[in-house]
């Protein structure tokens, strides 16, 4: 077990630990991050106090997050949460880590919402974009859907009581359905006539053969189920999302899509073919083709 240890010598032992992973400033921004997790430190603390010590059983919760760490494991697996859009949501390794582009679909989706709106997210996950929905718009009636038994209970679990309590928001209504399937899952439930101000989605829609681009401590740790698609069918979600919208999406209501950047226009022609009147290619931080937002 870890004897008691000085704050700074657990710094220079984490940064030590998890910097063959990543690049040392990143590894010791990483190490600040989870410290204030665990601890409750702040990243000058060791310096105005020097002495500052860590007991023996933190210095032992803290030394295996650094071997957690140093294993690959992301950060926020490791934390259990990952902030997003100001507030910090609940993640495990059944949901996808919400992603700062994702922040620009809902900055987007908020934009296109009238007062007191209904949304619908599909492939919800963490529930990240459903929330964010239902909190930025407290009449907002947001319902959520997955096909994941795992990822709606972390959805769920996401605890917003205290700023519901007091703007009036509601939380989502999240649901068990594979979008692949069709969307009688929610006419059974609300009836034939249910229609949608606004539907979201950030589907699976990394290609098998991409595999070999990405990250160690993405590839090894985030759920494939919610990343990946065949190399042979990689527009199977988006034909989906089309076919939900075409039925639920209200006669002035708007949709939005996260996308593959490699597959903009094909994706776009997705929405123009299942008879939508435009679709909107939306660029990212990087300048690359990352959303699409489409029209009846």
């Amino acid at each position: 077990m870890a004897a008691r240890m000085l704050l700074k010598q657990l710094i220079e032992t984490g940064t030590e630990t998890v910097s063959p992973l990543y690049p040392e400033r990143e590894a010791r921004e990483m190490v600040f991050m989870l410290l204030e997790h665990i601890l409750g430190t702040k990243r000058h603390t060791h310096i105005i106090e020097p002495a500052y010590e860590v007991g023996e059983e933190q210095a032992q919760e803290v030394m295996q997050a650094f071997s957690r760490l140093a294993g690959g494991e992301p950060l926020q697996y490791v934390t259990g949460a990952a902030c997003f859009y100001g507030r910090d949501f609940h993640v495990t390794p059944s949901v996808l880590i919400p992603r700062p582009e994702t922040e620009i679909l809902c900055r987007t989706a908020l934009e296109h919402l009238p007062t007191s709106p209904s949304v619908l997210d599909l492939c919800t996950g963490s529930g990240c974009i459903a929330w964010t929905m239902a909190l930025e718009r407290p009449g907002a009636a947001v319902t959520a859907v997955d096909i994941s038994d795992e990822a709606l209970s972390v959805a769920r679990s996401q605890d917003f009581a205290e700023e519901m309590a007091r703007t009036g928001a509601k939380a989502p209504a999240f649901l068990k359905a594979d979008i692949l399937d069709g969307h009688s899952a929610l006419s059974s439930l609300y009836g034939s006539g249910v229609r949608f101000d606004l539907i979201l989605s950030n589907p699976p829609y990394v290609m098998d053969k991409e595999k070999a681009l990405m990250r160690p401590n993405v590839l090894e740790h985030e759920p494939h189920l919610a990343l990946f698609v065949s190399d042979d069918d990689p527009l199977v979600f988006y034909r989906a999302v089309a076919g939900w919208a075409g039925h639920l999406l209200s006669p002035a209501g708007t949709g939005i899509v996260e996308i593959n950047e490699a597959l903009g226009l094909p994706t776009a022609r997705v929405f123009l073919d299942a008879g939508f009147s435009s679709a909107e290619i939306v660029k990212d931080f990087s300048d690359r083709d990352r959303f699409i937002i489409f029209h009846r």
